[in-house]
């Protein structure tokens, strides 16, 4: 036999999904301990875990996963191949209607595109290198990594009057940041610096000196105590981030940050459930959407939520409402924040 953890690990499905197909009645444990509730899985249903799992990654509803799964142990040699298909050819109609979707947007937008000018703007600042330094940490975490979308493989630098934002997104998440500037005060000036540039800048800023940041164009430099590293920065247009941080006002909730990152880090799988009360608590069962527990209920991606939890120990979680963006900040400050997406309960 082997345990639900076991199973998780070796399956790819994560113990909280697990405990969902297990409710659900697609995937029901060999034996489910009488005192503790543990669950046990025989060794061939590993193998079934493994293909729900890949199913799951297709798409697949859970009511033709159902049939697949009856279908595949009971030895149906026609049943099966029909609902691959079947699902094939759902998915072949549905991007021939995205395809069709995109195309009128692309028709729409080429007007507004054709009469965009992009105008070249240089800007010299001086900044804190600490508070640089702070406000790049705060941020880095949520560059992206996709190569379809090389814009989002950096750091946005977004000087006007008499501050520095910091924007980066991986479209599921984004952060923000300021550093106060000198020397600049004029018009808006954007530049999406890459990653690699942004770490090398990082790597030369040092506690209690002052950093020179100078943008000619699409042309970077960093000078900070004698020592420089320059390079160019993305072509392509960042997302206008002021536009996804109009939010209406939510409740604020002070985080236990420690005891979130533990329960967080106990979790399995792509997906948990956060229980909102005057506190915030992570669910035993991630995909349980209907839990009798008290609370607004939340999904989030436990990995990124770690990740903005790192920005310190006294932090608040603001919430707007389950299909909005989860608000994380310090207390005490509105200069540096991070937006979460959540993700549906209904694995």
């Amino acid at each position: 036999m082997h345990s639900i953890g076991e199973t998780g690990r070796d399956s790819g499905l994560g113990v909280s999904a697990l405990r969902f197909y297990d409710r659900a009645g697609v995937l029901v444990p060999a034996r489910v301990d009488p005192a503790t509730g543990y669950r046990w899985y025989a060794p061939e249903q590993l193998d079934e875990a493994r293909l729900l799992a890949r199913l799951r990654q297709a798409g697949m509803p859970l009511a033709d996963i159902r049939l697949v799964l009856a279908g595949w142990s009971g030895g149906d040699t026609g049943l099966v191949p029909r609902l691959l298909d079947a699902h094939l050819r759902r998915l072949e109609r549905e991007l021939a209607d995205a395809r069709g979707a995109l195309a009128t947007v692309r028709a729409l937008l080429g007007p507004k595109e054709n009469t965009m000018t992009t105008t070249t703007r240089t800007a010299r600042l001086t900044l804190p290198a600490a508070e640089f330094a702070a406000a790049l940490d705060a941020v880095r975490f949520a560059v992206g990594g996709d190569p379809e979308l090389p814009v989002l493989g950096g750091i946005l630098f977004d000087a006007e009057g008499t501050g520095l934002h910091l924007v980066a997104t991986d479209r599921y998440r984004m952060a923000v940041a300021r550093a106060s500037t000198t020397g600049h005060g004029g018009e808006r000036v954007q530049l999406t610096v890459p990653a690699p540039l942004v770490d090398a800048m990082r790597a030369l800023l040092g506690d209690g000196s002052t950093a020179v940041l100078t943008v000619d164009g699409d042309g970077v430099e960093l000078e900070t105590e004698g020592r420089r590293v320059a390079g160019r920065g993305l072509g392509e247009e960042f997302p206008d981030y002021r536009r996804l941080m109009q939010l209406p006002e939510g409740r604020r909730i002070a985080l236990d940050v420690p005891a979130l990152r533990r329960a967080l880090a106990a979790q399995g799988g792509e997906r948990c459930a956060l229980v909102l009360t005057d506190t915030v608590t992570v669910a035993d069962d991630a995909c349980a959407a209907d839990a009798d527990l008290d609370g607004d209920r939340v999904g989030v991606n436990p990995a990124l939520l770690l990740d903005a939890l790192a920005a310190g120990e006294d932090m608040l979680l603001e919430y707007v409402g389950p299909k909005a963006p989860l608000v994380l900040l310090r207390r005490g400050t509105e200069d540096a924040f991070s937006l979460l997406m959540p993700c549906t309960l209904d694995a």
